[in-house]
Formats: C-alpha cells, sequence, structure tokens
C-alpha cells in the first residue's frame, strides 16, 4: 500500500513540474516578449524605442536605425539594454548585435506585433 501511494505521488509531483525548456525559436527570430537563444545569452525584445530606418524606394541623407530595449539573461545574471542595430553591445564575455530587423522600413509606421529581430553574439569559450 506504501509502495502505491508513494508511486502516485511521484507521478503527481512529476506533471507539476515546469519544463526546463531553453527559449529557442527555428527561424532564429525574435517577436516583442518572445526569448530566443543566442549562442550564449538569452535575449527578449521589449520595446522598440526608435525606428527611423529610411522607408524602401526613397533617398534619404541618413539610413536610420533601430534602437531596441531589450532584456539579456544568462545563469544567474540578467541585464536590461537598449542595442541599436548593427552596433554590437557589450554582455558578459562577448558581444551582442542586433543584426535584422523585420518587417523592412516601408511607409507607415510597422505594429509592434508585426516586428521580428534576429541577433548574434559573439563571444564565449
Amino acid at each position: 500500500m506504501k509502495r502505491i501511494i508513494l508511486t502516485l505521488m511521484m507521478a503527481a509531483t512529476s506533471a507539476c513540474a515546469t519544463p526546463s525548456a531553453e527559449p529557442t525559436r527555428e527561424d532564429g527570430m525574435a517577436r516583442l516578449g518572445d526569448t530566443i537563444f543566442v549562442d550564449g545569452p538569452n535575449v527578449m525584445p521589449i520595446q522598440v524605442i526608435e525606428d527611423s530606418r529610411c522607408p524602401r524606394g526613397t533617398a534619404c541623407v541618413w539610413e536610420g536605425r533601430v534602437v531596441l530595449r531589450v532584456e539579456v539573461t544568462g545563469g544567474a545574471w540578467a541585464q536590461t539594454m537598449d542595442l541599436v542595430s548593427g552596433e554590437p553591445q557589450q554582455v558578459a564575455d562577448g558581444a551582442l548585435t542586433l543584426v535584422s530587423v523585420l518587417p523592412e522600413a516601408g511607409s507607415g509606421e510597422p505594429l509592434p506585433e508585426s516586428y521580428r529581430f534576429a541577433f548574434e553574439f559573439d563571444g564565449g569559450l
């Protein structure tokens, strides 16, 4: 009888356990609020601070940029920072770069839920 109760308790406890899945996306892109593993740290885009990219098909003096607020985590640490597209930012033992922002700049303001971001991490062992 004790074995049955013990077995049932173990089964119930394991059913309540949360999976320790590492955040990943198959397309390598993250939306606002998604967490993605980037060759070392995990990165979660929080908010687009600036999107001043030059719309396609127009002549601009400056190509513009995207500034994205992200939360970066790794092991026991977490850090919030603003990434500027194409500019590496020091994180832990390497550099994190916002390398791609979709949709491309167009004539209108993209909706927050339509944004997708790709990152690169250069560093680590």
